[in-house]
């Protein structure tokens, strides 16, 4: 890093990126470019965004020269499971059922605060590394998770989740959690109630959640209508759609984020469109093409209805890897195919996906998701001058479509630099992937016959 030499002209930043090309929102939120750009950063926010030669004489203590990259916002992973990287390639082609039933809830009966705390380490590296500098984490232990968010920089909204079978005191739990942790990390942790779908969570713990969330102002994340087959279950069973549940326990009005959403039916979209809180849907492409499911996240509708939806990975235990960049372009090729019109979804719209749409599911589109001034200075830069990146013809097209995580050269959350040209520095994922690899033997064993939960829908 590079000190910039002291001038009469101008105050002291905390930090200058120039020479780069921005991606900026108009006020009609249309994503573009601008070129030979400038972004000056103050007190962990964006003071301005401007030319090149209008911050050549800011000083400031940090200077990255950023030619022939392109900076953008940070990219948020709005639904995973950070600590099961741990789990990464275990349960290998199988349908969801044996997935969870055989596999993962059998060995998440294992973990430990320990197996936790470096599933997030090697996670939140990965992310780092991939441009992510937000996710929405809804796991077990996450005192454990919020200390190596606090440890390594990035933003986080947490949530504590729970089942029924856990009794009342998953769900205090969950509250106390989000309650105790909420700005913590200098405001970086936004927290969240926490149940783990209406399939195992019943209607008398959504409604109280509910009650939790208006009482104390506290966003919920749940998992929902996951797929057509949960949808269909609940019909049978219930008479109602998983988002009707919803709707009867009183969390649609409450500010929502839904993760997945495949089995989100045209019946349930007057629901979604008319919620009473910030509603958003969280959508993992590559997970549902795993498992083989028939239909995706309806993005079209759900666009159509207000509803912003933002791009996930899902836990690398389903997803095998934390690559939002795989999951914005997934989303626009299988939107694609799904609607049967390839107008939809265009580069730029995948882009505001991962930008606008996605700060906005997470709770967070007033803070981050553009690069303007005010915003927090959660800022990546992406290395175009690759052979899969060259010649560029759309720069939205070959940021969505040709671009990959690797390419991503330095990642800032608040100010801080995270990476510079690939180099961690706040992570040593050397000693994490060594003490996590002596424990799988222990973790991966599943000869006990528990399980934390029977899927059964």
């Amino acid at each position: 890093m590079s000190a910039a030499g002291p001038t009469s002209a101008a105050p002291a930043a905390d930090l200058v990126v120039t020479g780069c090309t921005v991606l900026v929102h108009d006020e009609r939120e249309r994503v573009g470019f601008r070129e030979d750009a400038a972004i000056v950063v103050r007190d962990r926010v964006i003071e301005a965004v401007t030319t090149a030669a209008a911050a050549r004489h800011v000083p400031a203590p940090v200077r990255i020269e950023a030619r022939g990259q392109v900076a953008l916002p940070g990219l948020i992973n709005c639904h995973t499971h950070a600590p099961m990287v741990a789990l990464r390639g275990l349960a290998e082609d199988l349908p969801v059922e044996e997935w969870f039933n055989d596999v993962v809830w059998p060995v998440e009966t294992n973990l430990t605060e320990r197996d936790v705390a470096l599933g997030a380490r090697l996670a939140c590296a990965e992310m780092i590394r991939g441009g992510v500098t937000c996710f929405a984490d809804h796991y077990f232990h996450m005192d454990t998770v919020a200390a190596v968010v606090a440890e390594c920089g990035l933003r986080a909204h947490l949530g504590a989740a729970y089942f029924s079978s856990q009794g009342r005191r998953g769900r205090e739990a969950s509250a106390e959690f989000a309650l105790r942790r909420r700005g913590a990390a200098d405001g970086r942790i936004t927290t969240a109630l926490a149940p783990h779908a209406p399939y195992t969570v019943d209607d008398a713990d959504l409604t109280a959640t509910a009650e939790l969330a208006r009482e104390h102002g506290l966003p919920v994340h749940i998992h929902a209508a996951e797929n057509r087959g949960q949808t269909d279950t609940s019909l049978a069973r219930h008479g109602r759609t998983p988002i009707e549940v919803l709707d009867r326990t009183g969390l649609l009005d409450t500010d929502l984020l839904i993760a997945h959403g495949t089995g989100i039916l045209e019946r349930d979209l007057p629901l979604l469109e008319r919620t009473g809180g910030r509603t958003a849907v969280a959508t993992a492409p590559r997970g549902y093409l795993k498992f083989a499911w028939p239909t995706t996240t309806p993005v079209r509708a759900l666009r159509a209805a207000g509803v912003p939806v933002g791009l996930a990975t899902d836990g690398a235990a389903s997803n095998n890897s934390l690559d939002v960049w795989e999951a914005m372009a997934l989303t626009s090729l299988i939107q694609k195919s799904t609607e049967g019109d390839p107008r939809w979804l265009t580069s730029r719209q995948a882009l505001h996906h991962a930008t606008l749409q996605s700060a906005r599911a997470v709770g967070l589109g007033d803070r981050v998701g553009s690069l303007a001034p005010g915003r927090r200075a959660d800022i990546i830069l992406v290395d175009l001058t690759g052979p899969h990146t060259q010649p560029v013809h759309d720069l939205a097209a070959t940021l969505v479509h040709s671009a990959r995580a690797a390419d991503v050269r330095t990642t800032i959350v608040d100010g801080r630099v995270l990476m510079r040209d690939r180099e961690l520095l706040t992570l040593d994922v050397r000693e994490t992937v060594r003490e996590l690899t002596a424990r799988l033997p222990t973790l991966t064993a599943r000869g006990h016959g528990r399980r934390v939960q029977e899927y059964d829908t």
